[in-house]
């Protein structure tokens, strides 16, 4: 199958170990990967915060980009959510039903990444290998509006080496929600420090998650309490394979090979 790569703003900017375990990870199924060069933000944040008209031009050229592949796929919940539920909404807020029309297209054949696996590709068992307690966050918009339910635990569950532990209160939002953070930042803090707690009571190694955004935020709190907890994206655990070569290798890379 050819899939075209939804990169997002954040996995292009700041996380590209997400977008690059995608490619590998779908490589490996036996499928092609293409990355439409122009493609740029989904306009989420824009139309999240009242500025329809350059979401507008946004939303125009995310169609534009991506009108051509029969799937696409990206590492982002929340920006698959926007694909989904607000590009149509833009345009026919500003009167162009043409666009809407093709946005509504575009959408239906967009998938975040374990949707794309579980329901398209028909796999659970990805040939993982990662050997770490692991802990999963089921983020607000994969949660709640695109509704991935139990398919990246079903995912998870099938990789070799890894030990799967329950986050407590695990449909609670971290507390990011984008410029909620930045606006809201006492509440923020507040509903981060009870996310950590119950991250940090299943005593894993590692939280992992299927948005970049919710892990930054839960990362960068995590690093100033200096506990040794990381934050790894989905797409990189499920990238994972077992190592091969000498002890020394296998040491240096932790037991897994990207």
């Amino acid at each position: 199958m050819r899939i075209a790569l939804f990169v997002t703003c954040l996995a292009d900017t700041m996380f590209p170990e997400a977008a690059k375990a995608t490619v590998r990870l779908l490589e490996r199924l036996g499928h092609e990967v293409v990355f439409p060069q122009d493609q740029t933000c989904c306009g989420q944040m824009h139309i999240n915060t009242g500025y329809p008209d350059d979401a507008l031009r946004l939303v125009r050229r995310h169609v534009r980009a991506f009108a051509p592949y029969d799937v696409v796929v990206a590492p982002s919940g929340s920006c698959v959510g926007s694909v989904r539920h607000q590009h149509a909404m833009v345009a026919r807020g500003a009167g162009d039903e043409r666009l809407a029309s093709r946005a509504e297209e575009v959408a239906r054949r967009t998938y975040e990444l374990s949707e794309l696996l579980v329901d398209v590709l028909g796999v659970t068992d990805v040939g993982a290998f990662y050997t770490h307690r692991v802990t999963y966050q089921p983020t607000c918009h994969s949660l709640r509006m695109i509704r991935v339910g139990d398919k990246p635990l079903r995912l998870l569950r099938q990789v070799r080496g890894l030990d799967l532990v329950e986050l407590p209160q695990a449909e609670q939002c971290c507390g990011f929600g984008g410029t909620f953070a930045v606006k809201n930042a006492d509440t923020s803090t507040a509903m981060l420090a009870d996310k950590m707690r119950h991250v940090l009571s299943t005593r894993a190694d590692v939280c992992t998650a299927g948005d970049a955004s919710c892990l930054m935020h839960i990362g960068g709190g995590l690093s100033r309490l200096r506990v040794g907890v990381r934050t790894v994206h989905l797409a990189e655990i499920l990238a994972s394979t077992e190592p091969t070569g000498d002890p020394a290798e296998r040491a240096r890379t932790g037991g897994v090979t990207a």
